[in-house]
């Protein structure tokens, strides 16, 4: 018998496994955390809208937009991004909300003014206010990448040598 376990100490990892999954309070209070939230659940409800209405050709892109969003969500919240130095994580986001927004406005445009019903109409309103947040948050990232490049994208990795060969031709 004293190998069954107190019912306390099992509740404590099923708390901690659903908390390691879910944003921190800090990532999700910031800037980046409710901008990717708000572009899950926009494309989510566009998502929903599109399907149900009769421009059910156009559900594919607001789901691709939902899964993109939470994948970055859970790449920035967990510091994923940060262990594959390969990736530009940076300019994927940027490509990723770039490509969302004017996708978004075509497909928007196109249901609101071809299609007659109201899942179509709500799914074209939905689809513009995600353009507004997506386009805010390509215009943030490139405000973030462009401060990088003009400090001639210096980082912790790259020796100190470079960035003084640069430096000296523009002087002379």
């Amino acid at each position: 018998m004293g190998d069954i376990e107190a019912p306390d100490s099992s509740q404590q990892p099923r708390q901690s496994v659903l908390m390691s999954v879910l944003p921190s309070k800090e990532f999700a209070t910031s800037r980046k955390g409710m901008l990717l939230i708000a572009e899950g659940a926009l494309s989510f409800i566009s998502f929903v809208c599109f399907a149900a209405s009769a421009a059910a050709a156009f559900v594919t892109v607001p789901l691709l937009a939902f899964l993109a969003s939470i994948f970055f969500l859970f790449a920035y919240s967990t510091k994923f991004n940060e262990r594959f130095k390969g990736f530009c994580f940076p300019l994927m986001d940027f490509i990723r909300c770039v490509s969302s927004s004017i996708i978004f406005f075509i497909i928007s445009i196109m249901a609101v003014s071809k299609y007659p019903d109201g899942s179509s109409k709500a799914a074209g309103i939905f689809g513009f206010i995600a353009t507004v947040v997506f386009a805010l948050d390509f215009y943030v990232i490139f405000n973030d990448l462009a401060g990088f490049l003009k400090q001639g994208g210096e980082s912790n990795e790259e020796p100190t040598g470079q960035r003084d060969d640069f430096s000296d031709s523009d002087s002379d």
